[in-house]
């Protein structure tokens, strides 16, 4: 198996994407996650931008312990000197030095000669040597680069001292088996490249920077430089969950490794999401909500017979909470069958067959199909009793100059009672949250809430939320529907309890809440 290093540039590269950028503390708490993901190398930032920028870099370089921490420049010595000074006392050390090389680079933003930027490299490059071991060089735009220019601009970096060689896909542009073959060539062709350790690192700008990612390592690289959820300029780097589950999905064919721990994938990629105010799209590979969700009823009928006939990987690995299956108007018999047991409901087969018509016609109307619509279609059977929570009104007030505020009104099933409550909190959707806790009397962690305003074509709002939380060392997610936002996150709230409710079987004791970050 080939060892592949995984570069984390999550805190510097993904961190320019427009909108992401990281308090210190921020960036320390992700720091520290990742050391624990198990990644090899952390780029925490680019200290010469900022006051700021140093003092993350430098106080992650001071306390993250295990991954080799790297301090990033230009090919100027201001750089180079405050890059050094920042990462002075980690344990582990680089510096990463990057200039352009492609013509166009050269031309327009640069504006030097070719014979000009060999003379910085040698010079620079050779001056970083005196204070750092390990030095990273990135000849910016590698894949627009003249084939030959390439050549002699890494024997130069080689030569002044360079320990790792980037090729940077920095616009996105290659395709896999040209940037595959870049790796390949440079290896036939530069003197002494055994000397250095190559990279890859790639954007996403046509979709294929995980693509080119492996066709770099299948032709000699050895490291990849990714962001978590793929997060950077433009459309973004390489995912760096994406590429991890590739390797370790498709082992057998790569025959490569990672020392990732995919366990934890799932839980670093949403810490990410939060602190960096970027949304996962549903869709998303590998942590998107709808990556392990199925609605269509040939695939559920697979999926309840063995989950490998639609499933390629193993949620749980990943710490994805299950939800496997999702109603909708695609879905069969079984699936039906299957969620109306959840909820408590034993049909014999001539009720199933009138449960699922009533199903199919309310579906045709409906985005989604949720636990509350199915035990309203139930209802109509004698024989079945609801259990869990019904959320029954919802009001709010807010504004410049209140508190905010959120009173509701829930039912408990089991019992027919009806309870009304109030509370206050930092925003409308925690206040909404802990008025619910009080009411549902449950104790549950708020792990996330997320939500998303849909608009039809005649402009009728519609909100989508998802809630994610852990109750009795269990997480279990809720997504509603709703014409707003708070509506459709106190409902995903309740149908989260719910769910835990059916699926255990178990009521918790009325104990405190924990609202955790919320986007």
């Amino acid at each position: 198996m080939k060892k592949v290093h995984i570069f984390d540039t999550t805190l510097r590269d993904g961190e320019q994407a427009p909108g992401a950028s990281l308090t210190r503390d921020g960036k320390l708490r992700l720091a520290s996650q990742l050391a624990a993901l198990g990644v090899d190398v952390i780029e925490p930032g680019f200290p010469i931008t900022s006051v700021g920028e140093f003092d993350a870099v430098q106080q992650i370089a001071r306390t993250i312990q295990g991954p080799v921490i790297v301090g990033f420049a230009r090919l100027k010595r201001g750089d180079i000197d405050r890059a050094i000074e920042s990462v002075r006392d980690a344990s582990r050390r680089r510096l990463h030095l990057f200039i352009s090389s492609s013509q166009i680079h050269l031309n327009y933003q640069l504006r030097k000669t070719p014979a000009e930027v060999i003379e910085m490299v040698k010079d620079l490059v050779g001056y970083a040597r005196q204070y750092v071991d390990d030095i990273e060089f990135s000849p910016m735009d590698a894949s627009r680069t003249d084939r030959d220019y390439l050549y002699e601009i890494v024997e130069t970096a080689l030569d002044a001292g360079a320990t790792v060689i980037n090729l940077p896909d920095t616009v996105g542009y290659a395709l896999p088996p040209e940037y595959g073959r870049m790796f390949a060539d440079v290896r036939a062709s530069v003197r002494d490249i055994d000397r250095a350790v190559l990279s890859a690192h790639c954007h996403n700008d046509l979709g294929m920077a995980v693509a080119n990612s492996i066709a770099a390592l299948e032709n000699g690289a050895s490291i990849v430089e990714c962001t978590l959820c793929g997060v950077g300029e433009r459309a973004g780097n390489a995912a760096l969950e994406e590429l991890v589950m590739a390797i370790e999905t498709r082992k057998d064919t790569l025959m490569m490794q990672t020392n990732i721990d995919t366990n934890a994938l799932y839980e670093t990629c949403r810490l990410a999401s939060r602190l960096m105010r970027m949304p996962i799209a549903p869709n998303k590979a590998i942590t998107g909500r709808n990556a392990f969700s199925h609605e269509a009823g040939i695939h559920q009928d697979g999926l309840l017979k063995n989950r490998a006939t639609y499933e390629i990987m193993d949620p749980e690995k990943i710490g994805v909470p299950r939800e496997m299956i999702v109603l909708g108007k695609h879905s069969g018999h079984h699936a039906l069958r299957e969620r109306a047991n959840a909820l408590g409901a034993s049909l014999s087969p001539p009720a199933m067959e009138q449960l699922y018509d009533r199903f199919k016609a309310s579906a045709d109307e409906k985005l989604w199909m949720t636990d509350d619509d199915l035990i309203a279609l139930l209802g109509n059977d004698a024989d079945y009793t609801p259990s869990g929570y019904a959320l029954l009104s919802l009001q709010q007030a807010s504004g410049t100059n209140i508190i905010p505020t959120v009173t509701a009104t829930v039912c408990d099933r089991r019992t027919g009672e009806e309870t009304t409550a109030a509370a206050t909190g930092s925003s409308v959707i925690q206040a909404a949250l802990r008025c619910l806790q009080h009411l549902c009397g449950e104790s549950v962690t708020v792990i996330d809430a997320r939500t998303t305003m849909i608009y039809a074509c005649d402009m009728e709002s519609v909100a989508e939320a998802n809630v994610l939380v852990s109750m009795e060392n269990r997480i279990v997610s809720g997504t509603e529907f709703a014409p707003d936002l708070l509506t459709a996150v106190a409902k995903a709230y309740v149908t989260a309890i719910n769910r835990s409710t059916y699926e255990e079987g178990t009521s918790g004791e009325e104990g405190e809440v924990k609202i955790g970050e919320l986007t």
